[in-house]
């Protein structure tokens, strides 16, 4: 009979580390699917990251750790141009609470900004008085694209979602911790509620 009995005991709990194993692995269930958690990329932090910003300066996004970041690219002869204005309207309003944006100009789209990094400096400064931190002249996709944006567009390095560059202005929301949060449309205004919300949050 004791045989028995601790014969069960034994079952039971090889059937609860199984269980638990099987739950374990299984954890993740996106749209119901399940997915071997041990096959799961550990995401990646953009503080990996160091570029070089439009005086030729190097830039370190660690050094933005604790900041709520928004990254856009940017061009200077777009009709979505105006919204550097917006851009530094946000960053002035909030870039003491903790947020700040981190600008990449890029001539992928209808070759809208085709200027030096000097010269787009001079028309930021002068046309929308842009102050928040400007990066030198990259490509956000195709073959030639920055590590930066390889980071932004692929989920198996953001841990959030696998995304395009589909215009000038597009938005990353990056949290406190680095890790992208969001991914926001070209024509949705920097200054848009939503933004704000998370930036407040």
């Amino acid at each position: 009979m004791k045989k028995i009995v601790l014969l069960g005991l034994v079952f039971s709990l090889f059937s609860c580390k199984e269980q638990a194993k099987t739950t374990a692995e299984l954890a993740m269930t996106p749209n119901g699917i399940q997915i071997n958690t041990d096959d799961t990329v550990e995401k990646e932090s953009i503080y990996q990251f160091k570029v070089t910003d439009l005086y030729g300066n190097p830039f370190d996004f660690a050094s933005l750790k604790g900041k709520k970041i928004m990254v856009v690219n940017t061009a200077s002869e777009c009709g979505l141009t105006p919204q550097y204005e917006n851009l530094q309207e946000l960053y002035e309003r909030y870039k003491e609470d903790n947020f700040t944006i981190v600008g990449f100009p890029a001539n992928n789209f209808g070759g809208q900004e085709p200027g030096s990094d000097q010269q787009i400096a001079e028309f930021c400064k002068a046309n929308y008085g842009v102050s928040f931190p400007m990066m030198s002249k990259i490509s956000v996709k195709g073959s030639d694209m920055h590590e930066v944006y390889k980071f932004l567009t692929e989920k198996s390095r953001n841990g959030l979602e696998d995304s395009e560059v589909q215009w000038n202005f597009q938005k990353y929301l990056l949290d406190e911790n680095g890790y992208l949060v969001r991914v926001v449309s070209p024509r949705t205004l920097p200054t848009d509620e939503s933004i704000i919300s998370w930036i407040k949050s």
